[in-house]
């Protein structure tokens, strides 16, 4: 069985090592990837401090996200590419990290707590087909630690998991 071990956090290059690590280890054996994206969102979310959100969207069409597995308050089900920031991280197809998401013209407000944001990409060898999003109610929350971090989150994610129809 797994269990997360508490990781101290301030040296933040050598935190996200030990929560990929410990992400590895929470993955193994399992391919399915709404499972996997439950247990990731679920492992960001009590082990990154100061986040109220953190979990999954996913490419539904050309044009639209829909939700996937997260933890936090309810959330924004369907989001368009192109808009707020993780439509725009989409459409840019580039991670986005936004200090302050009152300063982000067409942000979307799923929770009227949160002040920064973090969203990083997902990508296998057809392109992008999704995001993890992450809140904080603190505004200047992330950095770009957290943002390589993040993304190594991600590359472990979907190597771990199987995107088959």
């Amino acid at each position: 069985m797994f269990a997360a071990q508490t990781i101290d956090s301030t040296n933040k290059p050598a935190f996200y090592r030990e929560l990929a690590t410990q992400l590895k280890a929470l993955l193994e054996g399992e391919s399915d990837s709404v499972a996997n994206a439950a247990n990731t969102s679920a492992l960001i979310f009590q082990m990154v401090p100061d986040l109220n959100w953190a979990g999954f969207y996913f490419l539904a069409s050309d044009e639209e996200l829909v939700l996937g597995p997260f933890q936090g308050k309810p959330a924004c089900v369907r989001i368009a590419v192109g808009k707020g920031v993780c439509g725009t991280a989409i459409d840019l197809e580039m991670s986005m990290l936004v200090k302050d998401v009152h300063e982000f013209a067409g942000h979307i407000a799923c929770d009227a707590d949160s002040r920064s944001e973090l969203v990083v990409l997902l990508r296998d060898n057809d392109g992008v087909f999704g995001l993890i999003d992450l809140d904080s109610p603190a505004p200047g929350r992330f950095d770009k630690d957290d943002q390589a971090g993040i993304e190594a989150l991600a590359a472990i994610y979907v190597a771990a998991s199987s995107f088959e129809d």
